[in-house]
């Protein structure tokens, strides 16, 4: 055994969200040890849409723009198309704008973006390796843990050499994914249920694009007599492409699985040439730990959760998480944050991402409501009228995938116990309308301010109290000295904006590191209990 490597955080699992803690902490001055034991490439990229709350978080790192750089032809057209296959017979098409047509939501600096995770990946680990604070273990595999009051003694395997190296970690965050290992050697339990099975075929096919009738789009819905059978997703927008096949755990068995003849199937033509780079296996299915801590190890990502990819909520469930825990960690490494802060990542995210694994469900249900498509290619007024029913039906259901607003950037923490309620009623929680508010618990309104910033770029290192009335100097100054009492970072923000005043509601608006609304009123009662509260310390 080798000597013990000594770290704050221990970061298991080198995907877009341990590279996304990794930069999170060092972002905040926090120091990490990343291990995974893989090299850093991915064979079989999943993760394509960014959604708006994970680029405001890539906004803060200064990453949004790379992103938007990523490669992805930003001309090209995002429509949805509902077909028999691409030489086949249309039932209909959605159409959407290319990511340079596309506007900007009014209620946030950042729009979606299309990202594949073979361009996401390297631009996180450049990030994450550029920061300081932050080093990444490679061909590193983790072995165990034991975990006693004071942080987590860790087992990973240094597959150069061969030889166990021992790391000693304050907090271990596992990010290992939906078969996690952190999870099993903790005891926590996932629950839910199996979905279906599904065979993901990655394909190169130069110019697939110009060699079929249904014309551009992200996203290609197959439907056959049997019913929704599969969907070709674009993925570098041109030569490489996603066939997922939806079946029977028999057709999961690749002895017996001819990825080739479904790409036929799909394209609809046999003189298309096209590569097929990989076959892989996987059970789509929802999932939820039934908790995401277990002492001083917490789960992030897809070791908390899993849910089918139908709406892209996977990924950016998880971005969230590394919202909500890097600043807790921080709190707690720098001794200001109290018992409860760690507690609080699971009152407020266990419940987010149920809602987002209802939402994903809903989206691949949507998908199969295809009754009686029997005649579905036949040339005749009953497959024309067939067709029609079907398409429109396919087209409404699935909708809400695509415009999920209120789903991105909506959620709330309705039951924290770091937040103060106010006893006003919630917004409407619905998938595609998002209400902006500064109701306890919910994202911090966005607003352009006058030097062209957003007040979300406000908000990340500190605490922050946002104040729209001058006469109310003193109260700031009560929650300057209380925060100062306990060593939590702390600013106000002073702003006579009126559009800015309208969207916050209230005079004394207390954001937290995260953006999310702490504490809310017009004057300062008891600002030492809400301090205590806010860090966790009640």
């Amino acid at each position: 055994m080798g000597t013990e490597i000594k770290t704050p955080v221990l970061i298991v699992g080198g995907g877009p969200i341990g590279l996304s803690i990794a930069i999170e902490l060092g972002w905040r001055g926090i120091e990490s040890i990343l291990v995974d034991e893989g090299d850093g490439t991915i064979e079989h990229p999943r993760t394509g849409l960014i959604a708006v709350r994970t680029m405001e978080l890539f906004r803060r790192w200064g990453l949004a723009q790379r992103v938007r750089e990523c490669g992805f032809p930003d001309d090209y057209d995002l429509s949805m198309v509902f077909c028999t296959s691409l030489n086949g017979l249309m039932l209909d098409r959605e159409n959407y704008p290319s990511m340079r047509e596309a506007p900007t939501p009014p209620e946030t600096p950042e729009k979606k973006q299309r990202c594949p995770q073979l361009w996401l990946q390297p631009i996180l680990t450049d990030a994450a390796r550029a920061e300081r604070k932050a080093k990444l273990l490679f061909k590193h595999r983790f072995v165990s843990l034991q975990q006693d009051d004071q942080g987590v003694t860790a087992v990973v395997t240094d597959l150069n050499t061969g030889k166990p190296v021992p790391i000693r970690a304050d907090y271990l965050l596992g990010c290992d994914g939906a078969t996690s290992q952190v999870r099993e050697q903790v005891g926590i339990r996932m629950e839910g249920r199996l979905l279906s099975y599904s065979v993901n075929v990655l394909i190169r096919a130069p110019g697939l694009v110009h060699k079929h009738k249904m014309g551009p789009a992200e996203r290609y819905l197959f439907v056959g007599p049997e019913g929704t059978w599969g969907n070709l997703t674009v993925v570098d927008g041109n030569d490489i492409w996603r066939l997922t096949v939806l079946g029977s755990e028999e057709k999961m068995d690749l002895k017996n699985f001819d990825p080739a003849a479904w790409v036929r199937r799909a394209i609809g033509r046999d003189d298309v040439e096209f590569v097929v780079d990989s076959a892989i296996p996987w059970r789509r299915s929802e999932m939820l730990a039934d908790r995401y801590c277990e002492g001083r190890v917490a789960l992030v990502g897809d070791s908390a959760h899993t849910m089918s990819p139908t709406g892209g909520m996977g990924m950016n469930t998880g971005a969230q998480e590394v919202l909500d825990i890097g600043w807790k960690l921080e709190g707690l490494l720098n001794g200001w944050g109290g018992p409860t802060l760690l507690r609080s990542y699971e009152a407020e995210r266990q419940p987010v991402a149920q809602r987002n694994i209802g939402f994903s469900t809903q989206n691949f249900r949507a998908w199969q409501d295809t009754p009686s498509p029997a005649a579905v290619c036949d040339l005749t007024p009953e497959g024309e009228k067939v067709r029609e029913d079907l398409g429109k039906r396919l087209r409404e259901s699935t909708r809400v995938e695509w415009e999920s607003l209120g789903l991105q950037i909506g959620h709330r923490y309705e039951k924290s116990p770091i937040c103060v309620p106010d006893g006003t009623p919630p917004t409407p929680d619905d998938y595609s309308t998002y209400v902006p508010t500064t109701r306890p618990g919910s994202r911090a309104p966005h607003v352009w301010l006058e030097d062209g910033r957003s007040t979300l770029d406000l908000f990340g290192r500190d605490f922050v109290l946002m104040c729209f009335d001058k006469r109310l100097q003193a109260e700031t100054d009560a929650f300057a000295r209380a925060f100062a009492a306990k060593d939590v970072p702390f600013r106000t923000e002073h702003i006579e904006q009126a559009d800015v005043a309208t969207a916050y509601e209230v005079p004394l608006v207390l954001v937290r590191p995260d953006g999310h609304v702490a504490w809310r009123g017009s004057r300062a009662e008891a600002p030492g209990a809400v301090v205590d509260t806010v860090r966790g310390a009640v």
